[in-house]
């Protein structure tokens, strides 16, 4: 797929470009986002080169992956990045992070809307997957407030600099977006 732009209300979302690198390399610096994602640790500037020149656009055009940098609608410094990974049978994962100064103002969950609206409409999903490791709690704040419903701990569900790690997974289908879904859903009934 050829990148594309969503936007929002507030957001525009675009896929990264090698004009981001240092803006990248300077947001992953936070050592939360080191913490809790799986990117490098320490992140180098090679690892911001490589992101942004080799795996953004490899993820596009192998249709595999798209992540997407997320920017204020009227300009401004990319604030954050999400991504859809990982597709399996109709199913794929959301992820994310967010520059430390732009946190708490509801950015991710208004990006994490929008994509799940694109990739329920436009890539037909039948379900989104976050994870996120045990103890998360603001991924996890962001991922409920944009619909998803967290269904238990997957053990060893992570693997994070080399060490699997317990991790929450929530879900998300088109039905908890207003959205009609390609097919019916039965829930389990106790």
């Amino acid at each position: 797929m050829e990148p594309l732009t969503l936007t929002t209300e507030r957001l525009r979302l675009r896929a990264f470009t090698a004009d981001d690198t240092d803006r990248v390399y300077a947001v992953c610096q936070d050592p939360d986002i080191q913490r809790w994602t799986t990117i490098p640790s320490p992140y180098e500037r090679r690892h911001a080169e490589d992101f942004v020149t080799r795996l953004v656009p490899e993820g596009w055009r192998n249709d595999t992956e798209y992540t997407f940098a997320v920017q204020p609608r009227d300009g401004g410094p990319v604030v954050a990045a999400i991504s859809l990974h990982h597709p399996r049978s109709g199913n794929w994962e959301i992820g994310f992070w967010t520059a430390r100064e732009h946190r708490g103002r509801g950015y991710m969950a208004e990006a994490m809307t929008a994509l799940a609206h694109f990739a329920f409409t436009a890539l037909g999903a039948v379900r989104l997957e976050w994870r996120a490791e045990v103890g998360n709690t603001a991924s996890r704040a962001v991922a409920e407030k944009a619909g998803a419903v967290v269904e238990g701990v997957l053990r060893g569900g992570l693997l994070n600099k080399g060490t699997l790690r317990d991790c929450w997974i929530g879900g998300l289908l088109p039905s908890d977006l207003g959205l009609p879904s390609a097919h019916p859903y039965l829930p389990a009934r106790d």
